[in-house]
């Protein structure tokens, strides 16, 4: 099994791969991001999702990025010498052909790894791969809805909202509801939910906020 520790070892020099940057050119609407994404990590994403539309490969860079994230998180020190500043770009190349064995062979992702170690930007990988995830669900017609609430959701009641949010005017005839339950103590109770732009704050905390704001102006 590939982990940070076996990292170290099997450095060494390695030769040197270019990777087509396919969204500075003008390209196909077929092949255009169907989402505009901003910050670093977006631009990365974009340009690698009109890489892989070019070469009908989408479906296998994001079963590649998806595995590569489950590798990451279950070994968070290999993300962080992935960013290392301290390793060359060709210790990197080496690192990322042992990260691929593990996650699958796909040419694309591993091209566009050398890019982001060439221009000393593989600590943006955790984010170029969740915004890859927002263009694919794009394409595929996807609406993300994020509920936040205080302890994970049992999976009974994350239907019952699926099937209640999927009504929604703001998931739009012939989408697909996907739903995600982020989990974070401090909104102490009740749901934070979003779909699109739309935001339903329905967690206890933010109704101690309004309660302390009337306290507060009426003292």
């Amino acid at each position: 099994m590939f982990t940070a520790r076996t990292v170290t070892a099997t450095v060494s020099r390695a030769g040197v791969r270019t990777y087509a940057a396919a969204a500075t050119k003008a390209a196909p609407a077929s092949t255009k991001p169907p989402v505009a994404l901003f910050g670093v990590d977006g631009t990365y994403a974009s340009a690698l999702y009109t890489a892989s539309a070019k070469t009908q490969s989408l479906e296998s860079t994001d079963k590649a990025l998806k595995s590569l994230k489950v590798t990451l998180t279950k070994d968070p020190k290999l993300a962080r010498i992935l960013g290392s500043p301290t390793l060359s770009v060709s210790d990197k190349r080496t690192i990322i052909g042992e990260v691929m064995k593990a996650v699958g062979q796909d040419k694309t992702v591993k091209n566009f790894l050398e890019l982001l170690a060439e221009n000393n930007r593989l600590g943006l990988v955790g984010g170029v791969i969740e915004k890859f995830d927002t263009l694919m669900g794009a394409h595929r017609g996807e609406v993300e809805a994020t509920i936040t609430s205080a302890t994970q959701l049992d999976q009974k009641t994350l239907n019952r909202l699926q099937t209640a949010i999927s009504k929604s005017e703001h998931v739009g005839q012939g989408k697909t509801l996907k739903v995600i339950n982020k989990v974070n103590p401090e909104v102490l109770g009740g749901l934070v939910v979003e779909v699109g732009d739309r935001t339903i704050d329905l967690s206890i905390s933010a109704r101690m906020a309004k309660l302390n704001k009337l306290l507060t102006d009426a003292l």
